[in-house]
């Protein structure tokens, strides 16, 4: 099944210098979250790209079949086509995209990562969860999307949690773990003080095994998607500011 793509949720992609940004969004959710911050990037002059990783922005049907190997092409694909510019390539990530972000930081030649409240923490006792809810029959639990403190906003993410993508993804989690000293470049790590999606001990482990510099900014009034939420502009500013010293 291919759904049409819904309104808003189209990648996104700028031909600017040779210096480039990628920016990746997170499970069950699409580009919309992280367009702005994109925007940002390409207003600044470098190329960005913004993939819609696959089966994510149609329905949540479409993404039944597809696995954080997939999401791991698409960000690779998108990374390659900046790479082929010329310039250094910075990687940006919220949640899940966090997580692609560190894994291609960990195996690809990387000038800075922005991860905003990634996810990196292998955790055994969810696979064996998700495990269990499979072999009952389910498909899909309950969403995990739009965790926004705003008053009035809502991340356009899908309405229920397909499991064995879940379950593709928290596998992938040891060997993410596992690699993080192999991250020798400048980092930026924001962490939401408050998050009911990702606990900030994700945060503090990148913070403790990251081998390159890292600065870590904490977002006292956001929850889990911090692009949307009150500390929005905080976080355009300080990656902003973080692109044009690793990519200057």
């Amino acid at each position: 099944m291919s759904s049409e793509v819904l309104p808003g949720c189209e990648p996104f992609s700028h031909a600017g210098a040779a210096a480039g940004v990628l920016v990746l969004h997170g499970f069950t959710g699409n580009p919309t979250s992280l367009r702005p911050l994109a925007e940002a990037a390409a207003a600044a002059g470098y190329s960005v790209e913004l993939p819609r990783l696959p089966g994510h922005g149609t329905s949540v049907e479409d993404m039944l079949a597809t696995r954080f190997e997939d999401w791991l092409g698409e960000a690779e694909a998108a990374y390659e086509r900046l790479a082929r510019r010329g310039g250094r390539v910075a990687v940006v990530g919220l949640s899940m995209g966090g997580t692609l972000a560190v894994r291609l930081a960990e195996t690809r030649e990387v000038a800075g990562a922005a991860l905003i409240n990634p996810l990196v923490k292998a955790q055994p006792e969810t696979l064996e969860g998700i495990g269990q809810l499979l072999e009952a029959g389910l498909t899909t639990v309950e969403a995990i999307g739009s965790d926004i403190k705003r008053e009035g906003t809502r991340e356009l993410s899908y309405d229920a949690t397909p499991l064995a993508g879940a379950q593709s993804l928290f596998r992938a989690l040891a060997a993410v773990e596992a690699d993080l000293a192999r991250l020798t470049c400048p980092v930026l790590l924001l962490s939401s003080r408050e998050d009911h999606v990702v606990p900030p001990e994700n945060g503090d482990l990148v913070a403790e095994r990251v081998s390159g510099p890292l600065e870590r900014i904490w977002l006292e009034d956001s929850y889990h998607v911090a692009t949307l939420d009150n500390d929005r502009d905080l976080v355009e500013a300080s990656v902003t500011a973080f692109l044009a010293r690793v990519l200057a």
